[in-house]
């Protein structure tokens, strides 16, 4: 497997003698470790791919970019992360494509004090609160909207069927924090592993619990498997997928299956029906201009958007932290962590940044959309 691709100043390889701990470089190195294989690679690929559009320089420094495949593996994310501080000297470390190895970037990070940029949902404890901050739209205003959605179609009963780890835990959690609350009751739980194959003896519990609907705490193409097997299996109620399943490999996946799921997304996924005000619009609108037409039409990823975003945060607290320090040192590693906070209506195509020490996604409302799919198209859910 091919963990390692360099992407610098024009997405070349190329390599570069590396500083001396602490010393200022006449460049700003970010190392990103990403899924561009294994069972998360619906996610990590478009990730990568978006990196062909970010800028190659920020207030006219430019940018070594380093990006490693983790291949959803935490051990490998570790391992990755070290790197990047040990080796690399990394002002920023941006990753991973989920949530189980983004918990590993983010305990690096925390012990090398370097800022750190997560591209998935993961719990910020208070030992990794002060060098990360997270792009993905954390669970709660994702999961709000969708039981929402549901008391609204009168569901009364759900059943749950999520992964076997951090992601599936914090759905499940979400679900009886806020779920139960809204008069939303749990029937049965289900979990399963990122690499199974099938589902078919979680999906027979469920169709038997016969709920109202189903939520499936699931990401990438893997989402797609218990949609499709509890359609096989004559489930006819409505399943919700979360923001993890929103791109167009889970409609390849799941098929006609795919038809009438009510899924949550990032604005990216549909700028084109935001308000001319709304500040997702026009990097939304720029970032899928220019990935479907290299990579064709409806091939927008919300994934790309947490890629392309984490530059977009940066071109908004680097030139501020170069007025205070140079690269390559910790005084600036300290300065970018302090922009993160101080930095406002940092405009993304998945929302609008305002981050502060004791709220590490920064999001609100306007980071979230409903979708369903018609047609096999996605279409904004009513």
């Amino acid at each position: 497997m091919n963990r390692m691709v360099l992407i610098a100043a024009a997405l070349a390889v190329i390599a570069l003698p590396v500083s001396p701990a602490g010393a200022q470089t006449s460049e700003i190195t970010i190392g990103i470790s990403i899924s561009t294989t294994g069972p998360a690679a619906a996610l990590g690929v478009p990730e990568r791919n978006a990196l062909e559009f970010v800028p190659k320089e920020i207030a006219g420094i430019p940018l070594k970019v380093i990006v490693l495949d983790d291949g959803g593996d935490p051990t490998n994310a570790t391992t990755n992360a070290r790197r990047f501080v040990t080796e690399s000297k990394a002002d920023v470390i941006v990753g991973s494509s989920t949530t189980p190895p983004t918990i590993a970037i983010s305990n690096v990070a925390a012990e090398a004090g370097i800022p750190h940029i997560g591209l998935a949902p993961f719990p910020v404890t208070p030992e990794r609160a002060k060098w990360s901050v997270v792009l993905p739209q954390p669970v709660p205003i994702m999961g709000k909207v969708l039981y929402e959605h549901m008391k609204a179609h009168n569901i009364k009963t759900v059943g749950y069927i999520g992964y076997s780890d951090s992601y599936g835990d914090l759905w499940f959690d979400d679900f009886k924090r806020q779920g139960g609350p809204m008069g939303l009751t749990l029937v049965d739980e289900e979990r399963f592993a990122r690499p199974d194959t099938s589902v078919a003896g979680q999906v027979l519990k469920l169709v038997a619990a016969n709920p109202d609907a189903i939520l499936v705490g699931a990401s990438g193409t893997a989402a797609g498997l218990p949609q499709s097997a509890l359609r096989e299996r004559g489930y006819k109620g409505l399943i919700y997928q979360t923001h993890g399943a929103a791109s167009m490999d889970f409609i390849r996946i799941a098929g006609p299956a795919a038809e009438g799921v009510i899924m949550a997304s990032g604005p990216v996924m549909n700028p084109e029906g935001q308000a001319d005000g709304a500040l997702t619009k026009k990097p939304g609108l720029a970032l899928n201009t220019a990935y479907e037409t290299k990579y064709g039409a409806n091939s927008r990823s919300q994934f790309a958007g947490h890629a392309y975003d984490a530059f977009e945060v940066l071109k908004r607290v680097i030139p501020a932290a170069l007025k205070s320090a140079k690269p390559g040192t910790s005084e600036f590693r300290e300065a970018i962590r302090q922009g993160f906070m101080s930095e406002r209506e940092i405009a993304a195509t998945q929302g609008v940044y305002n981050w502060t020490e004791k709220d590490r996604s920064g999001l609100d409302d306007r980071s979230r959309i409903l979708l369903t799919v018609k047609d096999g198209k996605y279409i904004p859910a009513m």
